[in-house]
């Protein structure tokens, strides 16, 4: 299922390339602008700067002169509105709105046992979407999962600009009206921030990307390194009269099992055998 975003009479640059990469940290990479304020602004020094790497999106965009160009291939609409209308498709939030239209629409999958209270979206004549993407598998082409037998549809998300948000005839087409859960206070996002959310969170119901440790997972000591280390600290401890050796009793054993728990690295028993050194040199110093 292809993934397009697309963005209606943009008059930042700047947004243009923070939508570039916020779409490439989500592994999408379908962006469209319609009738932007810049013939040129993909190529702006504004653009480039805050696309911040995503340069590939970029050069892969396209610009175009009205909304149905930039729909060509596209099955479903998710129109981006924060002001509710009195008029249009149902109003939901990115997350309750992508898990159900997974749901409905993956292949051999049970029908919900209740109705869903999206039911009323006009979906008909929609292929249907393939199963999530297992976590960290990269979707063919990076946008979105790949197309079901016997087809492809797709979905775009549309954004409007800046000051007046989408026009009415734009969200009248679209089947849903996603609205981001923000404070009802202050609702007000940045269009790349939007972005960033909308991505993201239908990232989340593909399947997602895994979290990766910043570090590589240590290394464990090995039972002889643990071993040497140990004998090494009973010398120490009896240098410091801390353990008699002619009644030990079951300190060794006991520490034995601290650092079994602990699972020291080889690092980690390096450090303490030069503890357990220091401790010996200092207690022989005092005789």
């Amino acid at each position: 299922m292809k993934t397009r975003f697309i963005l209606i009479q943009t008059s930042h640059a700047g947004n243009v390339g923070a939508a570039a990469r916020a779409m490439k940290t989500m592994g999408f990479g379908d962006l469209v602008l319609v009738a932007p304020r810049w013939a040129n602004v993909l190529r702006r020094e504004e653009t480039i700067q805050r696309a911040s790497g995503a340069l590939d999106v970029l050069e892969n965009a396209r610009i175009v002169e009205t909304l149905d160009e930039a729909l060509d291939g596209i099955s479903h609409l998710c129109a981006t509105a924060m002001t509710p209308r009195d008029f249009g498709p149902p109003t939901r939030s990115p997350r309750e709105h992508f898990e159900w239209l997974l749901q409905q629409r993956r292949p051999g999958m049970d029908a919900p046992a209740e109705p869903s209270p999206l039911a009323e979206l006009a979906l008909e004549g929609a292929a249907p979407v393939v199963p999530p993407v297992a976590a960290g598998q990269e979707d063919p082409g990076g946008d979105g999962a790949a197309g079901a037998a016997g087809g492809e549809s797709g979905i775009a998300f549309l954004f409007g600009s800046e000051r007046f948000g989408m026009a009415n005839e734009d969200v009248y087409r679209c089947h849903v009206a996603l609205s981001i859960p923000t404070n009802p206070g202050f609702g007000s996002l940045n269009l790349g921030a939007a972005i960033q959310v909308i991505a993201y969170e239908w990232r989340l119901a593909l399947g997602g990307f895994p979290v990766r440790d910043a570090t590589p997972a240590p290394s464990r000591a090995d039972a002889a390194q643990v071993a040497g280390m140990l004998a090494h600290w009973e010398r120490a401890l009896v240098d410091i009269g801390f353990l008699d050796p002619a009644a030990p009793k079951k300190l060794m054993p006991r520490l034995n099992q601290l650092f079994n728990r602990a699972q020291p690295t080889p690092e980690e028993i390096h450090i303490l055998r030069g503890v357990a050194k220091a401790m010996s040199e200092a207690a022989q110093a005092k005789r």
